[in-house]
C-alpha cells in the first residue's frame, strides 16, 4: 500500500499536535462527517449516510473517553456529548436532516469556543 504525501502530512499533523489541537481536529472532523451524512441523505445514499453518522459517533466516543474529569465543567461536557451521541443515533435511524443540523450547530459552538481558548492560552504563554 502506497502512502501519499497528503496522508504523510495528515499523520504528521496528528502525531505532533497538542491535546488541545487534537480536540479541535475532532470537532472539525465531526462537522465534516455531519455534512457528508446530510449530503448522502439528500441523495438517498443510505449506506454512505450511515457510515458518516457512525464516524461522528466514533468521534463523540473519543471525546468522551479522553475527557479530563478533573475539571468542574467536565460533567456538563459529558452530558452534552452523551446527548449529541443519542441525537446522532436518532438522526441515523430516522434519516432526519434537522437533527444533523442541531448536532452540527453544537459542534460548531464547541469548535469555535475551543479555538478561542487555544488562542488565549497561546497569548498567555
Amino acid at each position: 500500500m502506497m502512502i501519499t504525501a497528503a496522508q504523510k502530512y495528515q499523520n504528521n499533523q496528528v502525531t505532533t499536535a497538542t491535546p488541545g489541537e487534537l480536540t479541535l481536529m475532532l470537532y472539525n472532523g465531526a462537522i465534516k462527517f455531519i455534512k457528508q451524512a446530510r449530503s448522502s441523505l439528500a441523495e438517498k445514499q443510505w449506506e454512505k449516510a450511515n457510515q458518516s453518522s457512525l464516524r461522528v459517533q466514533d468521534i463523540i466516543s473519543e471525546l468522551m473517553i479522553t475527557l479530563d474529569r478533573s475539571y468542574p465543567i467536565s460533567e456538563q461536557l459529558m452530558l452534552m456529548y452523551d446527548y449529541m451521541n443519542r441525537r446522532m443515533i436518532e438522526a441515523n435511524i430516522q434519516k432526519d436532516e434537522s437533527i444533523l443540523d442541531e448536532v452540527e450547530g453544537l459542534f460548531v459552538q464547541f469548535r469555535d469556543t475551543w479555538k478561542e481558548a487555544i488562542l488565549l492560552s497561546k497569548q498567555k504563554a
